[in-house]
């Protein structure tokens, strides 16, 4: 890939901001992550970060996880100096239930309330950008909450700052490649009907305009997968390929979008296939998130494109089963920080 800037670069230089951190489900690996991460602030030259949560249940968890972590109240204009020497947290309004493994509905207004002041801080320019511990839906759903997901909720509040709709694009991104896809969390039987010529030029827009301006490729190589096996095989085994994907690439080749295929995604995502593009625009869920966990499981960033603010999160959920074990691997969400930190050097 033509990379300038992926989840597993060093921080040459911290954002003159702190980066925002909503501090997840607090019954999850969210804390242990985000602990141990600022425990190796130094070793790995990681950029400054404040926390949306709750000090005595930070503290409580890193004594489970047998850390000496200093954990001091800090507003986001005092975290890059209390950053060396604490882990600097904004208090919350809203309380948790502090019970690690286990999901509870009661603790859904202070996650969301986490979100919330991390994107107004963000977009208020108090801080760099907004990095987002893992959260679960079914805790959510069960207090009320009205949106699909995370990725949803954060379009719903740029709206909310900005006054325009925005079309939340996720993609997962990591040292071997970038992956995008057009439809996400549906069945698999439902992606053919739900597809759309207008759908692929819209994402495609959007992967194209934020790798120019918050990854520094001035000219991004966009690859097109294929729905069905082979590309349809000239419609053979389908005709997605021909009616929908194909206008879509013409479309956006008239538009000035290097882009190219369908191509069948079984040739993809070898290494000299992913030399040649700077993204795969893929069809479904599993066929761009497959091969991006297979390549960077540990280290892949879930980024969110096509906001007013930079998003980026760790690629793996709550995993209640080893929450404040000690077990949970803070990779990710180290990856996760580089890379906002690094978007930002662009914004």
């Amino acid at each position: 890939m033509n990379q300038p800037i992926n989840a597993s670069d060093n921080t040459d230089a911290a954002p003159i901001l702190p980066l925002a951190v909503s501090c997840g489900d607090p019954n999850g690996i969210g804390a242990d992550i985000l602990l141990m991460a600022w425990d190796k602030r130094e070793a790995l030259n990681l950029p400054p970060f404040y926390v949306f949560g709750h000090l005595a249940h930070l503290q409580k968890r890193a004594d489970m996880l047998g850390m000496s972590a200093l954990i001091k109240a800090a507003e986001p204009e005092e975290a890059c100096s209390v950053f060396q020497s604490a882990l600097p947290v904004s208090e919350l309004v809203h309380g948790f239930m502090d019970k690690p493994g286990v999901p509870l509905a009661v603790n859904a207004a202070g996650v969301i309330e986490a979100i919330e002041r991390s994107v107004s801080d963000t977009m208020e320019n108090r801080a760099a950008a907004v990095v987002t511990a893992p959260i679960a839906k079914k805790p959510l759903y069960d207090a009320g909450f009205p949106h699909p997901g995370h990725t949803e909720f954060l379009a719903k509040l740029a709206e909310r700052h900005t006054g325009h709709p925005s079309k939340p694009v996720m993609m997962l991104s990591g040292p071997k490649l970038r992956s995008i896809p057009v439809t996400i969390h549906i069945a698999l039987h439902e992606v053919s009907a739900a597809l759309t010529t207008k759908d692929i030029v819209e994402t495609s827009l959007i992967a194209n305009q934020d790798l120019k301006s918050r990854f520094g490729i001035a000219s991004p190589r966009l690859a097109i997968a294929g729905l069905n096996p082979h590309a349809g095989e000239d419609g053979a085994m389908g005709r997605e390929d021909i009616d929908v994907i194909v206008p879509a690439i013409a479309a956006l080749k008239k538009l000035g979008v290097d882009a190219r295929g369908p191509l069948p995604a079984d040739t993809m995502f070898h290494d000299a296939a992913r030399d040649s593009y700077d993204v795969a625009i893929c069809m479904y869920h599993d066929q761009a998130l497959i091969p991006a966990k297979a390549l960077s499981f540990d280290d892949a960033v879930n980024v969110t494109l096509g906001l007013p603010f930079i998003r980026t999160s760790p690629d793996h959920g709550t995993a209640y089963d080893i929450a404040g074990t000690g077990k949970a691997k803070p990779d990710s969400f180290i990856a996760a920080l580089k890379l906002a930190a690094q978007m930002a050097q662009y914004d």
